[in-house]
């Protein structure tokens, strides 16, 4: 059984880069299993750290493209000396992964939780993005992600208030998600303060819905969600929807006109915005 908490020992993480290794050789094996990986696979590893599952997946794709910040920890990813990884040294957010290979990837990532959101807006581009180029290359994300976000990932109207919001409707209207797998904070090393949660986001080819205008879309779900102590009328009055627009649609849509922004489904939220811009 390979010893991952003494090799981990051995490097000194670094708290500003979030650093967390994963040091549960089951919750590795599991993430190899749940990214179904075929021999002919590219994958995408982003926060590589020192290697722990990278040299798991190395074993069984075609190649690893392991992306990673720390110069310390590439020295370590160079010790693997495997002819298929390629290691970049780079911050995900500014890279083009649009440029990496010919092939279609598939992400693997133990990411950074403070940087969940916007690697999420990176890899999907926002609602109104048609033709992200990150995007269009990816086919599946395996996530690890803070168990809180999961819930917020996959969240409907129907859950509480407080995981129903923007990160939900991004992650859902251009990928299928769900939780594989809830994971203990002993999992890791040094041990975060909060339990983490695997995530499946299987790219859609097409968004969730059908609209003619996606950012005026984008405009009317922001205005949901941006006072949430407020009702989804006076929300949308003050980001500077027609006051009697926005009251001829929350009625013709039958809705209580108390009702708040995080009890409308993403189809309704695309159903009001239909009716606002007409």
């Amino acid at each position: 059984m390979v010893d991952y908490l003494q090799r981990a020992k051995y490097f000194k993480t670094k708290k500003r880069l979030g650093q967390n290794f994963l040091i549960n050789a089951e919750v590795i094996d599991e993430i190899i299993k749940f990214a179904d990986i075929k021999p002919d696979d590219t994958i995408l590893e982003i926060g590589a750290g020192v290697g722990f599952v990278t040299e798991q997946l190395i074993k069984y794709a075609k190649k690893v493209i392991a992306i990673e910040l720390d110069e310390e920890a590439i020295k370590e990813l160079e010790k693997l000396n495997a002819d298929n990884l390629q290691i970049i040294h780079a911050d995900v957010l500014k890279t083009d992964l649009s440029n990496l290979c010919e092939d279609k990837l598939k992400v693997v990532a133990n990411i950074p939780y403070y940087i969940t959101s916007p690697i999420i807006a990176h890899l999907l581009g926002e609602i109104d993005d048609l033709e992200n180029k990150n995007r269009s290359k990816i086919e599946n994300i395996i996530l690890m992600v803070q168990e809180e976000v999961a819930r917020r990932i996959v969240a409907t109207e129907k859950s509480s208030a407080k995981q129903y919001g923007l990160l939900t409707i991004l992650s859902q209207f251009w990928a299928d998600c769900s939780i594989l797998k809830l994971v203990g904070r002993r999992s890791f090393y040094p041990a975060p303060k909060v339990n983490s949660a695997l995530v499946s986001m299987k790219v859609r080819n097409k968004p969730l819905l059908e609209l003619s205008d996606y950012k005026f879309f984008r405009k009317v779900i922001k205005a949901g969600f941006a006072q949430r102590r407020k009702t989804l009328k006076n929300c949308l009055i003050s980001a500077g929807f027609d006051k009697n627009k926005v009251n001829t649609a929350i009625s013709q849509m039958g809705l209580d006109e108390n009702i708040r922004g995080e009890k409308l489904s993403i189809e309704q939220f695309g159903k009001l915005s239909v009716l606002l811009s007409q």
